[in-house]
């Protein structure tokens, strides 16, 4: 299983990501959870950049995977992995819910580079 940090979703929904790879684990609903916290963090970037349909049509789509929603054990362990690693709350929510679920992260975001299980891909992996 995979999920899809926040950073790619927003390339994904605004139309600049051009890596297949992603694109496709990004269709690919089956095989993906969503934490609930890149629901927030989707919205709160397409209601600021585009507006609230299309802020709400992303979201909509997020939730043809599994939406995770935070647990107590999601937050304890997140908190944990943001002392360990030094990871802002969001990202340490992601990680934490990547761990527990057992599914790997795939991510832009530069606070992940170098974990377990994580894909990173900076700005030219993506967009070239």
């Amino acid at each position: 299983m995979n999920i899809i940090d926040s950073s790619l979703w927003l390339e994904y929904f605004s139309g600049t990501l051009k890596n297949k790879f992603i694109v496709d684990l990004i269709e690919d609903s089956a095989n993906q959870y969503v934490p609930s916290i890149c629901v927030y963090e989707v919205y709160k970037r397409m209601l600021i950049d585009k507006d609230e349909t299309v802020a709400l049509s992303s979201t909509e789509f997020m939730q043809n995977a599994v939406v995770v929603s935070i647990t107590p054990k999601i937050a304890i362990l997140a908190a944990k992995l943001s002392r360990d690693y030094g990871l802002p709350m969001a990202d340490s929510i992601i990680y934490a819910t990547a761990k527990i679920y057992d599914a790997e992260v795939y991510t832009q975001d530069r606070h992940f580079e170098n974990l377990e299980r994580v894909f990173y891909f900076g700005k030219e992996t993506i967009n070239g």
